[in-house]
């Protein structure tokens, strides 16, 4: 008998149909992948500026759900789904004035980080009380990449999305790795009882030790955070201090501010000398120090006479000190520093940023970056170099400690500012580069989380806002608008009592990637028994 191919003009209905069923089954397996990247989606939409924090948890329920008893190879390509779907749109930002090819660069690189974490959590699994080894591992990823590449990148930390909700006060018990470590938790605990409830009405039974295991995931991270409320005060304890923030502005948003220096310089002379003539006029309080942004003044003042002359004006004008937001060259070397300037004295302290920004303020592998593209080796120059030591400026007996932007998302950054005297600090930063973009937004919410860490007013004054006024507490009694020339004037509390989270440092976090070792460990070693357990 002979068999004719039907053409590729015959009607779809004469053409061989797929099995039944096989379509469905293929639709079905793409189900883990489309969740694993919509919950990805949801933890990003828990970061600021929308107050959502709450939505980080079923975020990770689904997560838990998607790779709970997975396979390895399954799992790194659910984590990185995952890692894409949170990262792609909270780093858009990073493209705003370069184009897309950096941002979808640096994504793909930090996502490998999240891909590494869903292997970690697939195998910890397979193990009792699971949440918590998972939970553990997601902190150990987070470690990495606040170290790695380029010395890292935390942006996207957990913790930072929690500034609004209900687990923030750990954040004075244990930092950074603590509140996010308690979130996390909490998710993977609540698809983990979600798991068994459908278990006990499919098979009429309890296994109370899992329950219980899960009960606990969700409880103890409240319990917690209710009880580490008892740390959070906004209490004077040094006595208080009158503080002016200056934003000044920029002429125009993105990379070309740089280019208009001495403009942005004068903007920030003329809000100090508007903040003065008010003070005269007995409108505001005369505050003990004013706080300029970072590249306030990209004119080094050092070497341009003009530059130290106009903040000289300003300084003696509102009669107090100013910190000097500055780019300065010595020795051959490029600095983004902090200046004190007395208007009797001039220039009498400094600090140079030590967390400098890759891509931004020093370009790694530059070669093979100007290969690729060389406008973006036009962008950066001249590399900056590294401060060496802690900020912290002596203001006529108030100790105020400085941690430059970028900083802020470093632990240790803005720790070692309060362990080295500081009362209050202050996050000088420069935002116009990234124009209306949630950037402003992300890195405000990381200063909020820093006030209650250390218990510490924080102020963050912004070339072109939003600059804020964050009490010990964590909430922002005063700000700016964007892209508005302004100031804001507060007599804020000076606090000197340590929390358990300024005491302990990096141990907390040290502990919880020693849990994740010790979790992985024991899955990768219980071998097929494990697995067998995991399936039954």
């Amino acid at each position: 008998m002979t068999v004719t191919a039907p053409s590729v003009d015959q009607p779809d209905q004469l053409r061989p149909s797929p099995a039944p069923g096989a379509r469905g089954g293929r639709l079905l397996r793409l189900v883990p992948a489309l969740a694993s990247a919509l919950c990805g989606v949801l933890l990003y939409v828990s970061f600021p500026p929308r107050p959502l924090w709450w939505l980080a948890l079923p975020a990770f329920a689904g997560f838990g759900w998607v790779l709970r008893g997975r396979g390895w190879k399954a799992a790194l390509g659910l984590g990185y789904l995952f890692g894409l779907g949170f990262l792609l749109p909270l780093l858009v930002w990073t493209g705003v004035e370069v184009g897309p090819g950096p941002w979808l660069a640096l994504v793909a690189v930090e996502a490998v980080f999240i891909a590494l974490v869903g292997v970690g959590v697939a195998a910890v699994s397979r193990l009792p009380a699971w949440p918590v080894w998972a939970a553990a591992v997601w902190i150990a990823g987070e470690a990495a990449r606040a170290r790695v590449p380029f010395h890292g990148f935390p942006w996207g930390k957990i913790a930072f999305g929690q500034a609004d909700g209900v687990f923030l006060p750990l954040a004075a018990l244990g930092g950074t790795p603590v509140l996010g470590f308690a979130v996390v938790l909490c998710g993977f605990g609540l698809y983990e009882a979600g798991r068994l409830i459908a278990e006990r009405r499919r098979t009429r039974t309890v296994r109370r030790t899992a329950a219980a295991a899960a009960l606990l995931s969700v409880a103890v991270p409240v319990v917690a955070a209710v009880a580490a409320r008892a740390l959070v005060s906004d209490r004077a304890e040094g006595g208080s201090a009158t503080v002016a923030l200056v934003q000044g502005n920029v002429p125009r948003a993105g990379l070309e501010f740089s280019a208009q220096r001495r403009a942005v310089l004068d903007h920030h002379v003329r809000e100090t000398l508007k903040l003065a003539a008010d003070i005269k006029a007995g409108k505001v309080a005369r505050p003990d120090y004013v706080l300029w942004p970072e590249n306030s003044s990209d004119i080094d003042p050092f070497t341009n006479p003009d530059a130290a002359a106009v903040i000289e004006e300003a300084a003696k004008a509102v009669g107090v000190p100013i910190s000097v937001g500055a780019v300065v060259e010595k020795d051959g070397r490029l600095l983004n520093e902090q200046v004190l300037w007395d208007p009797a004295k001039g220039p009498t302290q400094t600090y140079d940023k030590r967390q400098i920004q890759p891509f931004g303020e020093y370009l790694p592998l530059r070669g093979l970056v100007g290969a690729i593209n060389k406008d973006w080796t036009g962008m950066v120059r001249q590399d900056f170099s590294r401060g060496s030591g802690p900020g912290v400026f002596d203001i006529d007996g108030a100790k105020v400690g400085l941690a430059t932007c970028y900083e802020a998302a470093f632990d240790w950054a803005v720790r070692d500012t309060v362990t080295h005297g500081a009362e209050m600090i202050s996050v000088p930063s420069n935002n116009a580069t990234f124009d209306r973009s949630e950037m402003t937004y992300q890195q405000l919410a990381m200063s909020r989380v820093r006030a209650v860490e250390h218990s510490r007013t924080v102020t963050v004054p912004v070339t072109s806002g939003v600059t804020a006024v964050i009490m010990p507490d964590g909430k922002i009694t005063q700000k700016t608008g964007m892209f508005t020339a302004d100031y804001l004037v507060q007599k804020v509390p000076l606090r000197t009592s340590r929390t358990p989270a300024t005491e302990l440092g990096i141990l907390p976090e040290i502990a919880l990637v020693l849990v994740a070792a010790g979790g992985i460990g024991w899955a990768v070693g219980s071998g097929p028994r494990g697995r067998r357990a995991g399936s039954a």
